[in-house]
């Protein structure tokens, strides 16, 4: 596996591994790597000869009292399960390489990006989308994987390639679980022992939700029971559980013959969770 940090030698490793034939995924993280990531690079395997993995910890999405400084950095150990599973580059720039001096673009995506975390990080889905199209830009691949528990971000990048006639086919990977249901996330490494033991709460409760609505129930009133079950589980605030339009992420307020989907953010100790599950469509 190469390890690089700059651009021309990017686009000079780039060149040759497509001068001898195939595909090439992309597959973006902030490091901090753990079996979600790894299932992306898996099926990044499946649908492309070549693997390019960026590393890189985007300050640009991050709000002025978030945790930037804090989040986990271990380049060494992240590098390490990226070349045992067989990837073909690592690319990890820094900072000024991304944003050199007098960079001035920013990339904003509506609609899809105004309510949800969008409404709660205001600026964080412009930081996702300028930091995506330059990697989309300097590695150029045929296929990028993201994970599923950042539905809102998928769907901010699936607007971003479709509308910039991008030509990149744009996956969504399933969302890797604990035993217990908890989403795998980098800043699940912020949570005690006994934060950690009721968090389990937050899948457990969305798939009531889900399983709740489907049956039949009043959209408002399951939306409603499923903040109350988080706050009496021990989440110190709910940001928000909201039914919405798959594609859209319009909210829903009731179930539809199109495919939905039950997001849900809330904090915990030092952390702020997010996932979400699909809600099928009423027949």
């Amino acid at each position: 596996m190469q390890t690089i940090r700059q651009l021309k030698p990017l686009r000079k490793a780039i060149a040759a591994l497509r001068a001898g034939g195939g595909r090439v995924a992309l597959v973006p993280t902030m490091g901090a790597l753990h079996a979600g990531h790894m299932a992306l690079v898996a099926e990044a395997r499946r649908r492309a000869e070549h693997v390019v993995v960026s590393i890189f910890v985007n300050p640009r999405q991050f709000g002025p009292n978030e945790d930037l400084a804090a989040y986990p950095r271990r380049a060494a150990k992240d590098s390490a399960m990226l070349n045992e599973a067989g990837v073909a580059i690592l690319w990890m720039p820094e900072v000024e390489t991304m944003y050199p001096a007098g960079f001035a673009t920013n990339v904003s995506v509506t609609g899809v990006s105004d309510g949800l975390d969008g409404a709660a990080r205001p600026g964080h889905f412009d930081g996702v989308a300028t930091v995506v199209s330059k990697l989309f830009n300097q590695v150029r691949p045929d296929v990028a994987l993201f994970g599923e528990k950042d539905f809102q971000q998928l769907a901010v990048i699936r607007r971003m390639t479709a509308d910039l006639d991008m030509g990149i086919e744009i996956v969504g990977v399933p969302t890797e679980r604990e035993e217990d249901g908890l989403a795998l996330s980098s800043r699940n490494v912020y949570l005690t022992e006994e934060e950690r033991a009721r968090a389990k709460a937050l899948p457990r409760t969305l798939g009531a939700t889900a399983a709740a609505i489907e049956g039949g129930g009043d959209v408002a009133d399951a939306l409603a029971r499923a903040e109350a079950a988080l706050i009496d589980a021990g989440f110190q605030s709910v940001d928000y559980v909201a039914l919405c339009d798959a594609a859209t992420l319009m909210p829903t307020p009731v179930l539809t013959d199109r495919p939905a989907r039950l997001l849900a953010a809330a904090r915990i100790g030092a952390a702020r969770l997010i996932d979400n599950v699909p809600v099928r469509p009423r027949k």
